[in-house]
């Protein structure tokens, strides 16, 4: 394939949603990881890939100068601008279905993943349980929730299958999954989300979603979710290197 791409991912939603879209279009690409726990995406030389200090990052190597690209977002909307030129995970740009994916893909990225984040912190992170945060977090990620299950169910009604936009498999749908995938570790039951429960199960027997979430590493979430024993020291590894990265951009930016 003439396509060569570098990513530098690590195993967290944000991630995720990259890897899984490489696989689904079949893409040449190297892994590389980006250890989260050493702080590694706020040295200097990740720092010229991605100014932002954050994962997930590209570089395509198939265009000359090879082009970089960050926030996961964009990510998306440039590999399959780029790569996707049969629309299997997209849509002909200027379509209506075109919009309507950038719409999804910026509703999920200002929306789900900062909400969902916040509640990830205060649910789980934080050295004291502060409730007003918990409450205010998960309450927003519920919110945000319900707009993607009235979404399904419309589409559901309207004969476009349990899909957020165009009747197919997109990565408006994907960009979102990324996100829900975790919903356990935010605290966030789907019991009252059917259609997104649904929605979920589908994407998740997809190949390219199995392969995408075990990378750079296994999936431990799903395993260390299943015992109150595992989900704690799930909880205890993760957060040190997340109050370590916090602590050391408290001393930066004083």
């Amino acid at each position: 394939m003439a396509t060569k791409i570098q990513l530098y991912t690590a195993g967290t939603p944000n991630g995720h949603k990259i890897n899984i879209a490489c696989e689904e279009l079949g893409l040449n690409y190297n892994v590389h990881k980006i250890s989260l726990a050493k702080n590694e995406q706020k040295e200097p030389w990740y720092l010229d890939i991605n100014p932002n200090g954050r994962i997930p990052a590209i570089v395509d190597e198939s265009v000359s100068p090879p082009q970089r690209i960050f926030e996961g977002g964009a990510i998306l909307l440039y590999l399959t601008s780029r790569h996707d030129k049969d629309n299997k995970i997209s849509f002909p740009y200027d379509s209506a279905e075109y919009w309507e994916t950038v719409e999804w893909i910026v509703w999920m990225q200002s929306g789900i993943g900062p909400m969902q984040g916040q509640a990830n912190h205060f649910y789980r992170y934080a050295p004291e349980k502060i409730q007003y945060g918990i409450d205010r977090y998960q309450t927003e990620t519920k919110r945000l929730y319900q707009v993607l299950e009235d979404r399904l169910e419309s589409q559901e009604k309207k004969g476009q299958g349990l899909w957020t936009v165009g009747g197919k498999y997109s990565i408006a749908d994907l960009a979102c999954f990324s996100w829900v995938e975790w919903h356990a570790w935010a605290g966030v039951p789907l019991d009252k989300f059917p259609k997104i429960q649904k929605w979920k199960a589908v994407i998740e027997e997809r190949p390219a979603t199995e392969k995408g979430v075990n990378i750079p590493d296994a999936f431990e979430l799903r395993e260390a979710m299943k015992t109150k024993e595992g989900e704690e020291e799930y909880a205890k590894h993760h957060s040190n290197w997340v109050m370590q990265g916090q602590k050391a951009d408290q001393e930066k930016h004083k």
